[in-house]
């Protein structure tokens, strides 16, 4: 490849080649931007689409972008996309994590500026195709190509904003996650979380993206159907406050000796001070289980907390609903 590469002079020949094969591109792209304050901006989108003819076959589309932790524009789809349970973390220190469609990787924060309170990391992030969980022959394969495009994208950008430092790809990704049985007394592979009462029939796998990354994610639902809960744990602080505004507007108040959150039919989200810093868990609920929509993520939630901030080191914690005004 000569002159210029996609995305800001990072994508070389074989990160090309892992995406599209030998058919003709074109590529979008637009200038970065950066100021270097994690309240300011930061912004850029290069689109690749690939084409058989007058045929689109593939379109990736790369964004750098500034997740929203003020205004709660970035707390569902993102997740939704990103942040899920067959998506694996990126490993040996990458601050990110890559499924067959998506990949992720956050950018340093010397870089692009110091999180706080109401402020999450800024992000490169790659996407094709429709984001759902269907694993395919290709699954391994399309993982291993997005994530080398993730970490190339961030390198191309780091270099732009004339930032140090570069990430190296990873050798190897961890192995797909699969659906298994669903557990009575270690619900989503944590000890001593009982699986919801009155789930016996609606709820027959759990899948968990595996410990050790930014975010654990245990997914749950019926035979050959998607999702109808999910249990999230944050641990990134480049992540925890893309739920901020869920933790302090999103229903009815909990509260706890570590920590605070609200809770409502479809999302229950607890934000805790651990040793390790500010911690997010959440239960959300796709398909509701009961007549009464909002019981699952209120009963699930305090034992959810309790068990997982145990297992992380981060308990014990009891989360108890608020009494007086929410």
């Amino acid at each position: 490849m000569s002159g210029h590469a996609p995305c800001w002079d990072s994508f070389d020949e074989d990160t090309m080649k892992g995406l599209f094969g030998d058919r003709e591109t074109r590529v979008e792209e637009q200038v970065l931007e950066n100021d270097g304050n994690a309240r300011g901006m930061t912004w850029g989108e290069c689109r690749i689409t690939s084409y058989d003819g007058d045929r689109i076959r593939r379109r990736v589309n790369v964004d750098v972008h500034r997740l929203d932790g003020l205004y709660g524009t970035d707390g569902h789809r993102w997740p939704r996309e990103f942040l899920t349970s067959w998506a694996v973390p990126l490993g040996e220190g990458l601050p990110g994590m890559a499924s067959g469609e998506r990949a992720w990787i956050a950018l340093p924060e010397g870089c692009t500026g110091v999180v706080g309170e109401f402020e999450a990391a800024a992000v490169v992030d790659v996407s094709m195709g429709m984001g759902r969980d269907h694993p395919s022959a290709y699954e391994e394969e399309d993982r291993a190509d997005l994530t080398r495009a993730v970490v190339a994208a961030a390198n191309g950008v780091m270099r732009d904003f004339g930032c140090s430092g570069t990430y190296r790809t990873p050798d190897r990704l961890p192995a797909v996650p699969e659906r298994g049985p669903v557990s009575a007394t270690s619900f989503c592979g944590i000890k001593g979380l009982k699986r919801p009462a009155g789930t016996d029939k609606s709820l027959t796998w759990t899948r968990t993206n595996g410990d050790g990354g930014p975010v654990r994610v245990c997914e749950a639902g019926y035979e050959s159907l998607g999702a109808s809960i999910r249990l999230t744990t944050v641990v990134d602080r480049g992540l925890v406050d893309l739920f901020g505004k869920d933790v302090l507007k999103g229903g009815s108040g909990v509260d706890g000796p570590k920590g605070y959150g609200k809770v409502n039919a479809t999302r229950a989200v607890y934000r805790a001070r651990c040793q390790t810093g500010p911690v997010v868990f959440m239960v959300e609920q796709d398909r509701p289980l009961y007549d009464d929509a909002a019981r699952l993520t209120r009963e699930l939630l305090p034992a959810f907390v309790e068990a997982e901030a145990e297992r992380i080191g981060c308990g014990p914690e009891t989360v108890k609903g608020r009494t007086g005004r929410s």
